[in-house]
């Protein structure tokens, strides 16, 4: 009887443990896909074209979550060097001392952008040269009608330290001269459109996707000729304030956000960024 009984346990147990084995393996996922949270941060320009693609991809794939934030360039760099966030997103290269800093930083370029040069819709001021705007954000200029423009006093408007539209504004523009210390500082291309869009006398630089009616893009002159930012303009290089956008990874990428990149350089990735008033870069 008792041989009987420990035979009848023995079997149960072994029967136990097939079920869980069993059931371990029809749960078991390859790595890739246990990797379901993508955390994005970094630069406020690109920011729309990444939140936009990664609405259409998690309707795609449901069981993803990609979390999108600001920041700001700055902020993007450091925070995937660091390995506080999976993406990082930039609107700018990366400077020397960063790579010097994070060396398995890899680049993915998304798209090409241009930043255009606003004004409040009413300012009728009709172009300016690289150099007025240089002398505007020096402080040396500091009367719309200095350049063509109304009787009004100019509202130097830009964007804080973090940013990599300030950088590649301040290397570009500036040629690295220092901005006039009225300059009002705004942390996103957002609140310094807001801000033009309120105040008659300001100008402000923002990112080609943040340029529509409610504000007013000043033609920069090129060669004596006014040329507006434009996706063709950009395209054809004769908009002179051009610069990649780009996100980043520790090493290769990986997993979802492997997928994910490739996605947003795909055909449908690519006409999103289109769509969000930026410049592919594929057909």
């Amino acid at each position: 009887m008792a041989g009987t009984m420990k035979h009848y346990w023995m079997t149960g147990l072994a029967t136990v443990l097939i079920i869980a084995v069993l059931a371990s393996g029809c749960t078991q996922q390859p790595l890739d896909s246990q990797e379901t949270t993508l955390k994005v941060t970094g630069s406020t320009t690109v920011l729309p074209v990444v939140q936009a693609a990664a609405d259409a991809y998690m309707a795609d794939h449901p069981g993803a979550d990609i979390q999108v934030t600001g920041g700001g360039s700055s902020v993007g760099v450091q925070s995937v060097g660091e390995g506080t966030a999976d993406i990082g997103m930039s609107s700018r290269d990366l400077k020397a001392g960063e790579k010097t800093t994070y060396p398995d930083l890899v680049v993915t370029t998304i798209a090409s952008d241009g930043i255009g040069i606003i004004v409040h819709p009413g300012n009728t001021v009709p172009a300016l040269s690289i150099d007025q705007v240089r002398a505007i954000y020096q402080g040396r200029v500091t009367n719309w009608k200095e350049v063509g423009g109304p009787d009004q006093v100019i509202v130097v408007t830009g964007r804080d330290s973090a940013s990599g539209t300030r950088e590649f504004f301040f290397e570009t523009v500036m040629d690295r001269q220092n901005f006039t210390p009225t300059q009002l500082e705004k942390n996103s291309n957002g609140a310094v459109k807001q801000t033009i869009m309120q105040t008659p006398g300001a100008i402000g630089y923002v990112g080609l996707g943040y340029i529509d009616n409610e504000v007013r893009a000043v033609p920069v002159i090129v060669n004596g000729e006014p040329v507006m930012p434009t996706v063709d303009t950009i395209l054809t290089g004769q908009y002179p304030i051009t610069r990649p956008l780009i996100m980043m990874t520790q090493g290769a990428p990986q997993g979802l956000a492997r997928d994910y990149l490739d996605y947003i350089l795909s055909p449908a990735g690519q006409m999103i960024i289109a769509e969000e008033g930026f410049v592919p870069i594929s057909p």
